[in-house]
């Protein structure tokens, strides 16, 4: 039943005669996910699978819960999180990491940070300047792959964990590929005069 205490779900779920907890709990994950997903044209096929990748996941983390919220309400956060997580991961399934890529080098790499829509005219030859010193820069001083990464995660918005499944690597050797690729361009622009808190606002850590 939904109303176990936390120490209750916790037993139950690590009995050997888990089934009725497991049902009790599917049901409640499945309910808060159809509700947390309404709109977002998600079928009932789909909430099943959420609910039990969900179901696994929550099972997984068990150990980790620490009681400082409803065990449910813990549960179904999980559950939202697991929902999400591969929603995002679906939008960009059809899309390749070179055709992402190829897109942003026709139009070259514009960092965030210059691209005010109603910039003030006085700084616009400033900012002219500084967008094609900061292209030269990412050209000169990345590698292939850290040029890769940066422009999957930072300038085409591409979740990490499908950019790391992408270029055959995991999530923390692509953090590591980042953040190297950030040391290298705060390093090459303060050499040349550039201010890195501007010109890196838009490669802060994840």
């Amino acid at each position: 039943m939904s109303d176990r205490t936390n120490l209750e779900w916790r037993e139950a779920l690590l009995s050997p005669q888990a089934d009725t907890a497991l049902t009790d709990l599917r049901a409640i994950l499945l309910r808060g996910l159809r509700y947390a997903l309404a709109g977002r044209g998600v079928t009932e096929s789909d909430l099943e699978d959420f609910t039990q990748d969900a179901l696994l996941k929550v099972l997984r983390e068990l150990a980790s819960f620490r009681g400082e919220a409803r065990f449910t309400t813990w549960a179904q956060k999980v559950a939202v999180r697991v929902a999400l997580t591969e929603l995002r991961r679906r939008r960009w399934r059809d899309v390749s990491l070179q055709d992402l890529l190829a897109e942003h080098e026709e139009s070259d790499f514009t960092p965030a940070v210059l691209t005010d829509k109603a910039p003030d005219p006085g700084q616009i030859a400033v900012r002219t300047m500084m967008m094609e010193k900061i292209q030269r820069i990412i050209a000169e001083e990345l590698t292939d792959r850290q040029r890769q990464a940066m422009m999957a995660v930072m300038q085409g918005g591409m979740p990490l964990q499908e950019v790391a499944q992408r270029m055959g690597t995991n999530r923390n050797a692509l953090y590591k590929l980042l953040h190297d690729a950030r040391q290298r361009l705060q390093g090459r622009m303060m050499r040349e005069g550039l201010s890195p808190d501007e010109m890196l606002a838009m490669f802060s850590e994840a």
